[in-house]
């Protein structure tokens, strides 16, 4: 097996671009391991609505990274308290979801640190009834990745903060994030290492059988491949938001105008219907407003820029434009 150098990145839209390169175009007979840790960032699973998996309003005002992985499962809040591992082999049919596989040789190793962590359910390892990682797997159908988080030691309460969905009246045909009990891994080591250190003891714990292992570092060329994957997947906006399932909004208020009933269907991460009810009185037809609407992207700042060139008086009667942006997407702007 080969260890990747990750040259100590946290930008976890590269760290997740150079996954996918190592995957689609390192050698098709060797095993890889990657390690890297990410700065603040909540990482959306492939089928899940990003809207509806993160706490928009408080990701924004924290600066916080939102990257979609190409794996499914859950969402998960990744810092630099928390340490991933990602096994790069070729696709075997009996290793799709045998997340035993992947994970024994690192419980192993966190057994020895005196960690009691086991593996649980399908996907999970605990510490008790406390968990401390969750895992997930990507094939091509010729080579495979199976990765996982280690909490080491995460700002829990950011997790919370992060993950807290507060959009109203949301039905969504992707996957909801179970919400588990979390622990960190350094609350059950006696030594006071840092997660850097916890990363070495665990990568030479892996390889310890090994008299010694190979470490690979990306040329130069290669980190541009790498780098131009993050702008054309994990860095764009389609793939991180507009790739969530369809949803459906609805949404009423009363104003001193009256009430607005909003009724929309988001797909792609655009706004693909819309229709505003409600007993408000209004000079000119609503059904305007509905056409300026659609085809914009399901996106505050850009929702913004369309309101602002409407004279919603002439639609609803005395309204403010903040307030109808909060009416179509939320408590943030």
């Amino acid at each position: 097996m080969i260890f990747i150098e990750n040259e100590g990145i946290t930008d976890p839209r590269i760290n997740l671009a150079l996954e996918e390169y190592a995957l689609r175009n390192f050698g098709k007979n060797e095993d890889y391991l990657l390690f890297y840790i990410n700065e603040p960032s909540i990482i959306i699973g492939r089928n899940q609505n990003t809207l509806e998996e993160i706490n928009d309003e408080y990701v924004r005002e924290n600066d916080i990274n939102v990257v979609r992985r190409a794996s499914g499962g859950g969402a998960v809040y990744h810092d630099q308290g928390n340490l991933n591992f990602s096994f790069i082999t070729n696709y075997k049919k009996e290793n799709l979801n045998n997340f035993k596989k992947f994970t024994r040789p690192v419980i192993h190793v966190l057994q020895k640190m005196g960690v009691d962590a086991e593996m649980s359910g399908r996907n999970d390892l605990l510490v008790g009834d406390r968990k401390i990682s969750g895992n997930a797997q990507f094939s091509t159908g010729k080579r495979m990745f199976s990765h996982g988080t280690l909490l080491f030691d995460t700002d829990l309460d950011e997790v919370t903060h992060a993950l807290n969905v507060k959009m109203s009246k949301i039905e969504s045909k992707g996957h909801k994030s179970v919400r588990s009990r979390v622990a960190n891994i350094s609350e059950f080591i006696d030594d006071n290492i840092d997660v850097y250190e916890f990363r070495s003891r665990l990568l030479h714990g892996l390889f310890e059988e090994r008299e010694t292992f190979d470490r690979y570092r990306l040329t130069d060329e290669e980190w541009e491949k790498v780098h131009e994957l993050k702008d054309e997947k994990y860095g764009n906006w389609d793939w991180n938001y507009g790739n969530s399932p369809k949803f459906n909004i609805q949404r009423s208020r009363r104003f001193s105008a009256g009430e607005i009933d909003l009724r929309l269907d988001v797909e792609d991460g655009y706004i693909d219907n819309m229709k505003i009810y409600g007993d408000f009185f209004g000079v000119e037809p609503v059904e305007v407003v509905e056409e300026r609407l659609q085809g914009i992207r399901y996106e505050p700042y850009v929702l913004e820029q369309v309101i602002s060139d409407i004279d919603l008086e002439q639609y609803f009667g005395k309204i403010h434009e903040d307030d109808f942006l909060e009416l179509i997407y939320g408590s943030d702007k």
